[in-house]
C-alpha cells in the first residue's frame, strides 16, 4: 500500500486568473470549473500512475498574502533561460519578493495573489524534472518529515540531513519533494497543501488508517461532506487523500 503525490493545491481569490498565470508560467494548460482550476500538461490524465505532479487552484473568499510553509521552485536550463523566465513571469503579473534571502543565485517572486516561489539557477539535479524542480516544505525536523512522507508514499529518499531532506518518485520522474529546516517556523493558515491519492484498486479508508498509524491526524478545515479526507502530517501540515479513480 502506498500513495502518490498528484498535485500542489493553492487557495486563491480568483482561481481562474491564478490558474492562467501558473499555466503560462509552466507552459501547461488550465481548465476551470465551478470554483476550481486545474493546471497540467496538455493531454494530462491524473489517474495515470506516471502522471506528473500538477497544480490545482481552489477559490476561497479571503486568501492571505504571506509566505506559506510550502512553495514551488521552478527549474531552468541556463543563465539565459533563468533571466528570460523571470522577465516573462513579471510580464504575467509576478512581482519581486523579499523573504530575507540576501545575495543568492535564485530569484524570489510572488505570483499575482502573493504566493512566494523561486526561479532557480541551473542545477544538474533538476535537469529532467520538467518545469517544477521541487515542491518545498518549511519544517522543524526534516528527518522526521522524511520518515513520515517516505512511509506514506512510494517515493525514494535521495538525501536527508538535520537541515534538509529530498524525496522523488521511485520512477525518477517529475519534481522532488523537499523539506527544509526553518527556524522560527510561523503558524499560519495553510493556503497551499499537497493532494495524494491511493493507487487504483487500493482502499482510501485503509490508506487513511495507515497514515494515522504513521502519525497523521484527522483535520477539519470546514470541508463538509466531500469525497476526499483531510489529514495533518506530524508537523500540522494539512493534506488531502483523494479517492482513487
Amino acid at each position: 500500500m502506498a500513495l502518490r503525490l498528484v498535485q500542489a493545491n493553492f487557495k486563491a481569490r480568483d482561481d481562474s486568473a491564478l490558474g492562467r498565470f501558473w499555466a503560462e508560467a509552466l507552459g501547461w494548460v488550465s481548465r476551470s470549473g465551478p470554483g476550481a482550476t486545474s493546471v497540467a500538461p496538455a493531454g494530462f490524465v491524473w489517474t495515470d500512475p506516471d502522471a506528473p505532479v500538477c497544480v490545482d487552484v481552489i477559490a476561497v473568499p479571503d486568501p492571505e498574502t504571506v509566505k506559506y510553509r510550502m512553495h514551488l521552485e521552478l527549474a531552468t536550463t541556463s543563465a539565459a533561460h533563468q533571466m528570460e523566465l523571470v522577465a516573462r513571469l513579471k510580464e504575467l503579473g509576478a512581482t519581486p519578493a523579499d523573504v530575507g534571502q540576501g545575495d543568492v543565485p535564485w530569484t524570489v517572486l510572488a505570483d499575482p495573489e502573493g504566493n512566494v516561489f523561486r526561479v532557480l539557477e541551473p542545477r544538474e539535479i533538476y535537469r529532467d524534472t520538467g518545469p517544477i524542480a521541487a515542491v518545498v516544505v518549511d519544517c522543524a525536523d526534516p528527518r522526521a518529515m522524511a520518515r513520515f512522507w517516505g512511509a506514506a508514499m512510494d517515493w525514494t529518499l535521495h538525501e536527508v540531513t538535520d537541515d534538509h531532506a529530498r524525496l522523488r518518485s521511485a520512477k525518477g520522474v517529475g519534481p522532488y519533494l523537499e523539506f527544509v529546516r526553518t527556524p522560527h517556523l510561523k503558524d499560519v493558515r495553510h493556503r497551499v497543501h499537497l493532494d495524494v491519492v491511493p493507487y487504483r484498486g487500493d482502499d482510501q479508508a485503509a490508506e487513511v488508517a495507515r497514515l494515522q498509524t504513521l502519525g497523521a491526524t484527522l483535520a477539519d478545515v470546514g470541508q463538509g461532506d466531500v469525497p476526499w479526507i483531510v489529514l495533518a502530517d506530524p508537523e500540522g501540515n494539512e493534506f488531502c487523500v483523494l479517492a482513487p479513480a
